[in-house]
């Protein structure tokens, strides 16, 4: 196929976008492969659906080769099915909802566990129909608050998720093997770094998740991994436990007059003067780990109900936002999507006893947090290294006051250990496999076993090898193909321009011609054509007047891997090939033009 620019559907911009952060958005903006119709959705344009094709095929024939097979699903989707599963509720603001002339309930689909589910349900009612896996390539939708970075986080992407149906465990463990390994060739064959790292399951449940993270400074996630082997999303991280302490000789808490002490740097300084502790106490100067902070989230649940939660943890250590999110749901009334946020002065009016800057547990076993009446008692978790024993300065529930002392299982209890401080560069990697460092990525994939739960709530059971009735066990895969677009344009450019790895250039060379004389555009129209007839994608610019600055500008900032420039060197008998990605060009016999090409093609 040969691409003439003269008519090609593209406009290539000398400016960057203004709402442009990252990038990869600048890039497809400006070299004509997306245009913006509004925050988070995209129009895609002829270079950039080649580009989406090329992705999209691969993850089909890795999924063929896995025996996966591909359905399709409308977007559009009944209220009844996740009505069902909870969901309608869980997903909260973060799914678009309407109603039709009727007045029935529909979505936009955010993702499709219970159509899968139902589908084999209606069609399959044995043992002998499993193992079954199936896939679609799909839109999704997603109500983001703040859509940003182009393709990375959108309200309208493409995705390509497959779910897996087996009778028992063993089989669910088989399919999510086979998925993991099909997702290892996916990222291998674009040419995209990734990293399987553990993750947590959130509102989408199940035994086990793996994440499949890109490397680079602008991802959302962070990660940590260790030189032993060790990977993981920070959600999914585990602290490294401290021992219970014997506290049966600790001596009786006291409670001190603190004044002017509302943070953990003023209340250190003021505990070095008031109780100082020296290397000989056993401890040495007081500092920020000794001191147990409190701090006051309000979680937003599902229903639009607003509830306070405390979380206690060493002084020395901040609230990872994200990592209580992950790991909040099983202490909260409902199941689903929540927003968490540091709460505000007026939900801390709400609850009269808590006395800013000097918060402390309840001092009571039973009543972890103190409550009042007309005020419920607030949920009390702690950080895992508050453990039986360890002993604690901490807010004394009066203002100017702070108890020194406070011995966690003696003098104050809690509702439940949550994992939810940051973690820092050096922590212990959970196995023992060394000190964990820190990175950011884009997850490009997540896998699931789900187990039963969809299958549960939809009623999808088969008959077993005895006979008799068995809920089926569902596996779910994710890769996200729009943002594999993206993730491959943040990773491939340089300062120029794109420079698309050759698996999902929209062409693989890029002829140009560079002059105005009538031999140089034939001489480029032949070669175009004969590189065509060798089965190769061509772009040829062959606009009549427009300088060679241009031409060159927009070839490398279009991003193909070859560069195939016609220009003076034609009355010698050569044309300059250039490599996009190196720079190194080379000036080669006209006659042997398309053979260089095509051995490059074959070699890269």
């Amino acid at each position: 196929m040969v691409l003439r620019l003269s008519k090609l559907f593209l406009r290539t911009l000398r400016e960057d976008p203004a709402d442009a952060e990252v990038a990869s958005h600048r890039l497809l903006v400006r070299a004509g492969y997306i245009r913006r119709a509004a925050p988070g959705i995209y129009t895609w344009l002829p270079l950039g659906l080649s580009v989406l094709r090329k992705v999209e095929q691969v993850i089909r024939e890795e999924m063929t080769a896995i025996g996966a097979q591909e359905v399709h699903f409308p977007a559009l989707l009944p209220k009844e099915p996740y009505e069902a599963t909870n969901r309608w509720t869980e997903y909260g603001e973060g799914i678009f909802r309407l109603k039709d002339r009727k007045g029935n309930d529909y979505l936009l689909a955010p993702t499709h566990e219970e159509m899968f589910t139902l589908l084999v349900k209606d069609l399959y009612s044995s043992y002998k129909d499993l193992p079954l896996s199936i896939y679609q390539i799909q839109n999704k939708y997603r109500d983001e608050a703040r859509p940003r970075a182009g393709l990375l986080r959108g309200r309208e992407f493409i995705m390509k998720d497959s779910y897996s149906f087996d009778v028992d465990d063993a089989g669910l463990d088989a399919s999510y093997a086979a998925h993991r390994s099909a997702y290892l060739k996916i990222f291998e064959r674009l040419g995209l770094d990734v990293i399987p790292v553990a993750a947590t399951a959130g509102a989408m449940g199940g035994s086990k998740s793996e994440e499949f993270l890109h490397p680079t400074e602008i991802g959302e996630d962070t990660f940590v991994r260790s030189a032993g082997g060790y990977a993981a999303n920070v959600e999914a991280v585990t602290t490294v436990v401290p021992a219970d302490i014997d506290f049966s000789n600790a001596p009786a808490a006291e409670v001190r007059d603190t004044p002017d002490t509302p943070t953990i740097e003023t209340l250190v300084d003021a505990a070095n003067v008031l109780v100082p502790r020296t290397d000989a106490d056993g401890g040495g100067p007081w500092t920020a780990a000794d001191t147990l902070k409190n701090v006051v989230l309000a979680v937003t649940l599902p229903t639009g109900e607003r509830q306070l939660v405390v979380i206690g943890l060493p002084g020395d250590r901040g609230v990872d936002l994200k990592r209580v999110e992950a790991n909040i749901g099983s202490f909260l009334p409902i199941a689903g999507e929540i927003t968490l946020e540091a709460a505000n002065d007026d939900d801390l009016k709400k609850q009269p006893l808590i006395v800013k800057g000097y918060l402390g547990p309840g001092m009571s076993l039973d009543a972890p947090l103190l409550g009042t009446e007309g005020a419920a008692k607030m949920l009390y978790l702690v950080d895992p290294r508050v453990v039986s024993g360890s002993a604690w300065v901490t807010g004394a529930n009066e203002a100017g006051k702070h108890v020194f002392g406070l011995v966690a299982g003696r003098d104050f209890g809690w509702d439940g250990v949550i994992e939810c401080t940051d973690v820092r560069a050096g922590d212990e990697a959970p196995d023992g496999s060394g000190p964990l460092e820190t990175a950011r990525g884009i997850e490009m994939g997540h896998i699931f076993q789900l187990g039963r739960k969809y299958a549960a709530a939809l009623d999808l059971k088969v008959l077993d090898q005895n006979g008799k009735q068995v809920v089926v066990t569902m596996g779910s895969y994710g890769v996200g193909v729009t943002r594999a677009v993206a993730a491959l344009a943040e990773s491939n450019h340089d300062d120029k321009g794109l420079v698309w790895p050759r698996a999902v250039a929209p062409a693989d060379v890029h002829v140009v011609a560079v002059g105005r004389g009538e031999e140089i555009f034939a001489a480029a129209e032949k070669l175009s054509l004969e590189l065509e007839a060798a089965g190769l994608d061509v772009i040829y610019d062959d606009r009549p007047k427009v300088s060679p600055g241009v031409k060159f500008g927009d070839a490398e900032l279009v991003g193909v891997p070859t560069i195939l420039a016609v220009g003076r060197g034609l009355v010698d008998g050569v044309v300059e090939i250039k490599d996009r990605r190196s720079g190194n060009a080379e000036n080669v016999a006209v006659d042997k033009a398309v053979d260089y090409v095509v051995n490059a093609v074959r070699n890269s």
